[in-house]
């Protein structure tokens, strides 16, 4: 498929495909035609490897990360020890975002709560995250 259909089936935009292409992380066959620019095909493959980029940058992955996991994926694979170190480091995160979110929902209820009650002006504490 090329990039039109690959872009409508991901969600993701022509210049985010064309990006991820670049930094490797997507890797499309080129076609015959186009001239002297072949057109980039892309497999259900692609589509695949682009859920799992959206997925990981989801979970706070940022796509160096995700570069590099792949390419140890390609060259000798993940050991079990790493893909723990991963997992350990993915969930520690997702534990931080959770209690991040957790203090977010807390102000924006006790902001909501004021408005309720007539005292907008009483703005509730947000607590530093960092």
């Amino acid at each position: 498929m090329l990039i039109g259909e690959f872009a409508r089936l991901t969600g993701l935009s022509q210049d985010t495909i064309r990006f991820y292409v670049r930094k490797g992380l997507l890797t499309p066959q080129f076609g015959a035609k186009g001239g002297r620019h072949a057109w980039q095909v892309f497999t259900s493959r692609d589509v695949s490897a682009a859920r799992i980029i959206r997925f990981a940058q989801s979970l706070g992955m940022s796509l160096k990360e995700i570069a590099d996991i792949d390419i140890e994926l390609r060259s000798d694979g993940v050991s079990s020890e790493r893909q723990i170190e991963i997992l350990d480091a993915q969930l520690s995160r997702l534990k931080q975002k959770r209690v991040n979110l957790a203090e977010l929902i807390a102000y924006l209820s006790a902001k909501r709560d004021g408005i309720v009650r007539g005292m907008p002006d009483n703005e509730p504490s947000l607590r530093s995250t960092s």
